[in-house]
């Protein structure tokens, strides 16, 4: 693998989705009014996902997948949630939006990740990483998941500007 950042970028973003997850399922339950109402977010987010997964397999240029929209979008996703107020009339319309987004992006983002290369070693990788990271984020307090989620959002962001600097360097001519 030539890039430093093809090769690490997928397990960041992998991991951070991981450990992000039990902090992201609390502050559903706190925004859901009723299990009812969690179930039918977390429903939406499966068949986004599903939705996603499926849209990248049927792609025909598997090369050019944008890759740096998909961290940006959920980067975007995870920080718009760490500035949701709790107003909640309006909340089940905010929150549908977001979580049909995210599944989304997941969805497109595991289907590209599955098929590269290192997809096997990340595995390993990425579960020996949540399992030390659990156990660090076990002694931290915890002020309110919302601060883990926009922190990780900013960090997707990040690898978005990133991705998106690395393919630019990619597409330009070599001047001789």
């Amino acid at each position: 693998m030539k890039f430093n950042s093809t090769r690490y970028l997928p397990l960041v973003v992998t991991v951070g989705q991981v450990v992000i997850f039990p902090y992201y399922i609390i502050w559903l339950k706190q925004v859901s009014l009723t299990f009812t109402l969690f179930a039918w977010f977390f429903a939406s987010f499966s068949f986004a996902a599903a939705w996603g997964y499926r849209i990248y397999q049927t792609k025909k240029n598997k090369e050019r997948s944008f890759l740096f929209l998909i961290y940006a979008g959920m980067g975007v996703v995870y920080i718009v949630i760490g500035f949701i107020k709790n107003s909640y009339e309006y909340l089940p319309y905010i929150v549908l939006p977001l979580q049909v987004t995210l599944g989304l992006l997941q969805g497109y983002f595991r289907a590209w990740h599955s098929e590269q290369d290192t997809y096997h070693l990340h595995a390993v990788h990425h579960y020996l990483i949540v399992g030390f990271m659990m156990i660090g984020f076990s002694f931290v307090k915890i002020i309110s998941p919302v601060v883990f989620i926009t922190i990780f959002g900013v960090l997707l962001c990040i690898c978005g500007a990133w991705e998106f600097f690395r393919i630019g360097q990619l597409r330009d001519p070599e001047k001789v």
